[in-house]
């Protein structure tokens, strides 16, 4: 007669590691891997004159994009591996080291001052932007939060309100600097995180009506705010002043046609373009790559809008959701902000193209969570 045996243990379930990963997780990997590159060639090549005419040499720019890459990658590849919920352990002490940067920076002598705004810490060339990790404790402040506090979201009180102080402070301070367009952003970020939560969308309308209010208000307070935002309807009227960096960027945008004039053969870069480099780096892809290569940006950012939802969406819990849906808002709503700038759908914004512009920290947080992200995504379904 046959003997009993034990349950065999190829039925248990696998470790994480040897399970199939999922294949949004794989796309989502390849997706920052090119826009990483094609950030790297596009630094180069916008940045090239004036690295020449300030340093005396070509590579300046992109040696120091080439650096920051690197942590930026080493970010990824640290946050891609640690399991996303241990990040709610740190999310109390992240917004208060938020905070307090955020006042740091404000201080003078600590903070550092650059073209009207004092929004960096750091030590000569290196600097830190605390906006960054304020984006960052934002999300997973929220998530943490509006987890704890599934079955209560019927009451504003405990759920509306803690977030929407947290905005109100770190934007505040963030506004502070000026930065009007990265407060913005936090909202924006916000309220993503709140909708998908289950908030109740009267409150959300009433809360969105209000910021909308408040943020004309700041926008028309102060005359360089107040010109930004008029002459984006009609910048050929004031080409010499307010309008002038759009209007060289739509001329830059038109004379790339189709296929552009070719990698490196721009002529916008030559100082005629302000922040050729930084925050108008897609009017140069469009003038050397033309209209193919700002389609195949957007297409990229389109990709990992998608690869970020269907991440969220299959999120093993509703931590995970929440901080999917956080993070991929971020990235996709600030690339619409620079672009629609940038081709003058929206007023001209002082914020990074994510992963394409040359800078530090920016480039490196929007990896460190880009990592988070992608965890989630490698422990979904």
């Amino acid at each position: 007669m046959a003997t009993a045996t034990a349950p065999s243990r190829t039925h248990r379930r696998a470790p994480a590691s040897a399970r199939p990963r999922p294949a949004h997780f794989l796309l989502l990997i390849a997706t920052v891997a090119v826009l990483n590159v094609v950030g790297i060639v596009m630094v180069l090549s916008a940045s090239s004159v004036l690295s020449i005419t300030t340093y005396g040499s070509a590579w300046y720019f992109f040696e120091r994009q080439l650096i920051w890459t690197v942590l930026g990658a080493l970010a990824f590849g640290v946050t891609m591996r640690i399991d996303y919920r241990r990040w709610r352990e740190w999310t109390q002490p992240l917004l208060f080291v938020a905070a307090g940067m955020l006042v740091l920076v404000l201080v003078p002598h600590f903070g550092i001052y650059v073209a009207g705004s004092r929004r960096w810490l750091g030590v000569g060339s290196w600097r830190f932007q605390p906006t960054e990790l304020a984006k960052l404790a934002l999300v997973l402040f929220a998530a943490d939060l509006l987890t704890r506090r599934e079955h209560d979201m019927h009451d504003w009180r405990a759920t509306l309100r803690p977030v929407l102080v947290a905005v109100v402070v770190l934007g505040g301070l963030i506004f502070l600097e000026p930065d009007l367009d990265s407060a913005v952003l936090l909202g924006v970020i916000a309220g993503a995180i709140l909708l998908v939560a289950g908030a109740r969308v009267r409150h959300l309308a009433s809360v969105s009506a209000l910021g909308m209010g408040a943020f004309l208000v700041l926008a028309l307070s102060a005359s360089y705010r107040r010109a930004r935002l008029l002459t984006f309807l009609h910048p050929s009227a004031a080409a010499a002043n307010g309008g002038y960096q759009l209007v060289q960027s739509l001329i830059a945008l038109g004379s790339g046609g189709v296929s552009g004039v070719g990698l490196g053969a721009g002529r916008a870069k030559w100082l005629f373009l302000p922040n050729a480099h930084t925050d108008f780096i897609f009017a140069v892809i469009g003038e050397e790559l033309g209209l193919i290569g700002t389609l195949a940006v957007l297409g990229l950012f389109a990709a990992f809008a998608v690869l970020g939802v269907r991440a969220a969406r299959r999120a093993p819990d509703r931590f995970g959701m929440l901080l999917a849906t956080g993070i991929t808002v971020w990235v996709v709503a600030q690339a619409a902000v620079n672009i629609g700038g940038v081709v003058g759908l929206l007023p001209v914004s002082g914020v990074p193209l994510p992963f394409v512009s040359f800078g530090g920290s920016a480039l490196v947080f929007t990896m460190l969570a880009t990592g988070i992200l992608t965890n989630v995504a490698r422990q979904g379904r």
